[in-house]
């Protein structure tokens, strides 16, 4: 009897002790849950963050450059328009370029070169630059950098017609946006300097494209002609750098693992 009762009181402690570890390790696991949930929080509150600083950084650039250039293109009768919610400077083609044209109107060069000085004005204190890039004057280089600027040629839904070696309204407008950005930088060279350092190697901020008639202005008013008009432009879009998830990824990495 004793003997039994030994042995029943032994394999009750090796159960009770079973279970106390079992206990302790989800008590470890709840635990970790728990730290990891805080550090993805904590990260998606900063990332939350720098995202609307970056797009708070992007609307003053905007509004810089839009009240120094209206000041300045006022004799042009040319009035930029700013879309900040993405990022869009908007030039008018009224003047930049003749009808099914792609190299820029006397009128138009003036004018580019008026955006190139401003450009060349503002830009260095939001970007990183390569030797014998322009400097930020006037203020403190900001927190938030530019990642890329692209110069967009955009036309209205009119088919092309007598363009010669040009295929259709996407030619002519990559060869539009192509020459405004020669333009801008061959007023003021100092632009190609100016580049993106977020990567693993500086790349410069200044890109070009052409979209054609594909992505006309959502909010175009009046009538058919004005409306058309009002697709027919050059717009620069500002691309800010945004958060890395480098942290994430090695996190990520960790819990794989586990």
């Amino acid at each position: 009897m004793d003997n039994r009762g030994v042995r029943r009181s032994r394999s009750e402690e090796e159960e009770e002790s079973y279970f106390v570890s079992m206990s302790d390790m989800m008590v470890g696991l709840l635990f970790i849950f728990i730290i990891l949930l805080l550090y993805f929080a904590l990260q998606f509150h900063q990332t939350t963050d720098t995202l609307t600083s970056a797009g708070q950084t992007r609307r003053e650039i905007l509004e810089t450059l839009k009240e120094r250039l209206d000041k300045r293109l006022r004799p042009y009768n040319l009035t930029v328009r700013i879309d900040a919610e993405t990022g869009v400077l908007s030039l008018p083609n009224s003047i930049l370029f003749d009808t099914g044209q792609f190299v820029l109107s006397q009128q138009g060069r003036q004018a580019v070169g008026i955006v190139s000085d401003e450009l060349a004005a503002v830009l260095p204190c939001y970007t990183d630059k390569a030797p014998g890039g322009p400097e930020c004057r006037g203020k403190p280089i900001a927190a938030n950098k530019i990642d890329a600027i692209f110069v967009e040629g955009h036309t209205d839904s009119d088919p092309l017609t007598g363009g010669g070696f040009l295929h259709d309204n996407m030619d002519l407008s990559a060869l539009r946006a192509t020459n405004t950005f020669r333009q801008l930088t061959d007023t003021h060279p100092e632009l190609e300097r100016l580049v993106n350092s977020s990567g693993h190697q500086p790349v410069p901020i200044l890109g070009v494209a052409g979209y054609g008639e594909r992505r006309p202005v959502p909010d175009a008013a009046g009538t058919p002609d004005q409306i058309k008009a009002q697709n027919r432009r050059i717009d620069l879009r500002f691309l800010m750098v945004t958060p890395k998830s480098a942290d994430g990824a090695a996190m990520s990495h960790i819990l794989d693992r586990r």
